[in-house]
């Protein structure tokens, strides 16, 4: 195979990485400097789409692969004056001489790029265990538009009956809303007591009671140990209790960033070898950037670095790192750790610190967990939620939140997470001057009746 050397332009900006901070990064510095070279290296045909709609799409609640596409690579190119080049995998970083080596997917050629200034938004991929038969025919992650057009066609030619799902996460709990909706039987092997283990126990053990009511089959603590193969098919899952028939395998066990390519670059790696950045997504290496799924984050309850693949950070940090290089001062203030999931009827939420984070900070906390409606109880289709909070004994100050409901619950959430951000305490949520109308709450908003039940024990 030729490698090539490619002659290198005055003040060009690499990114690696045409996804949501790959993009929103190239894009704030093209509007902040619109004569600067920009050349956005992606290993896959699509740019700037949104991999959290792959179940949906799926599920067929969305239609077209297409719909979950923002921006192609012909709008950045023609519109935009952005140098993407799809189908090209970044193999290594040479931190010392400035320039990467690329291989073209397409005419198998390997090259050097230079940059002056380079930006790793290379996000995460899906983790599974390095064991035979991971990359079978009918076994699927859920982490690029390609993983998703690849299930959506092996759901269409073969008709499979039966899928085994591994992993209880978000990302393993939205398949199984998607392979429902298709119509197949669906099973979760989970390595838990209960699935989301980014939930407290208790209320993990919910999620797992409202997957069985749905006919998920739930195993929990159980884990993945081999793969039963015939001619590069799986016929079965083995864990270490038993072996569970499967036409079909998915892979819900999370993500890891997208780091292995940086080894020996110098590059300083963080939580899970995410790339370590400080608040304007810079790296150890001058010139360098990292945003994304492939960095961390500082989580500001915690104040310890974590790694959370969520596209709402990866567009905020994108932007931030594209202010960086841009030579402006913006900072990225870190994450609180907010998430929501919906499996058919239920949606599932959560932010801040678990019991557990708190035990090993050694903060002492109160807990307290209601039970209301997501509307006035004589308001038509009116639904249970559940509310759970975690707060600082003495001072009340919120530390986490947890919701589990129907219609209408996740999304407040998004009140906890903001009382979070602020360091508001139970009172301040308690004093909330939140809207109410019967179709939309109950006269005190279920969080604020959370709040008004926890401070007594502050």
């Amino acid at each position: 195979m030729a490698i090539f050397f490619r002659h290198m332009t005055e003040n060009t900006l690499v990114i690696i990485g045409g996804d949501a901070a790959g993009m929103s990064a190239a894009s704030k510095v093209r509007r902040s400097q619109p004569e600067r070279k920009i050349i956005v290296f992606e290993k896959s045909a699509y740019t700037s789409y949104s991999a959290c709609g792959i179940p949906y799409f799926i599920s067929e609640t969305v239609k077209s692969i297409d719909e979950l596409v923002v921006r192609s690579p012909e709008t950045f190119r023609e519109k935009y004056n952005i140098d993407v080049r799809t189908m090209h995998l970044v193999l290594e970083v040479d931190t010392q001489n400035k320039k990467i080596k690329v291989l073209d997917k397409e005419r198998n050629e390997e090259f050097w790029q230079p940059y002056d200034q380079l930006l790793i938004a290379t996000g995460g991929k899906s983790y599974c265990p390095d064991i035979p038969g991971k990359d079978a025919e009918n076994a699927f992650g859920v982490s690029t538009l390609k993983s998703g057009i690849n299930i959506e066609k092996f759901i269409e030619d073969k008709k499979p009956q039966s899928a085994v799902i591994i992993g209880g996460g978000y990302i393993g709990l939205e398949m199984a809303e998607a392979l429902l909706i298709r119509g197949l039987k669906v099973s979760i092997i989970n390595r838990g007591k209960q699935l989301m283990n980014t939930l407290d126990p208790d209320m993990g053990e919910m999620v797992s009671e409202a997957m069985r009511k749905l006919g998920v089959t739930v195993y929990c603590e159980e884990e993945l140990k081999a793969f039963d193969l015939n001619n590069n098919t799986i016929n079965a899952v083995i864990t270490n209790r038993q072996s569970i028939p499967a036409d079909m395998v998915v892979f819900g066990m999370g993500s890891a960033p997208n780091t292995d390519f940086l080894k020996g670059s110098g590059i300083e790696f963080g939580v899970r070898n995410a790339i370590k950045v400080n608040s304007q997504m810079q790296t150890n290496i001058k010139d360098i950037w990292a945003a994304g799924d492939c960095a961390e984050s500082l989580h500001l309850i915690s104040h310890k670095h974590t790694y959370i693949a969520l596209g709402t950070i990866a567009n905020k940090t994108g932007v931030v790192a594209g202010g960086s290089i841009s030579g402006e001062n913006p900072h990225f203030p870190g994450v609180v750790g907010t998430a929501v999931c919906k499996i058919c009827s239920y949606e599932v939420a959560r932010t801040g610190l678990l019991e557990k984070d708190l035990k090993e900070l050694g903060i002492e906390y109160v807990k307290g967990t209601i039970k209301s409606r997501t509307r006035a109880h004589y308001y038509p289709k009116s639904k249970d939620i559940t509310v759970k909070l975690l707060a600082e004994k003495n001072s009340g100050r919120l530390l986490g939140g947890q919701i589990i409901g129907e219609e209408g619950a996740a999304k407040r959430i998004d009140v906890l997470a903001m009382a979070l951000t602020h360091n508001l305490t139970l009172q301040n949520i308690i004093d909330l001057d939140l809207s109410y109308a019967p179709p939309f709450s109950p006269v005190w908003d279920p969080v604020q009746t959370a709040a008004r039940k926890l401070i007594n024990d502050v």
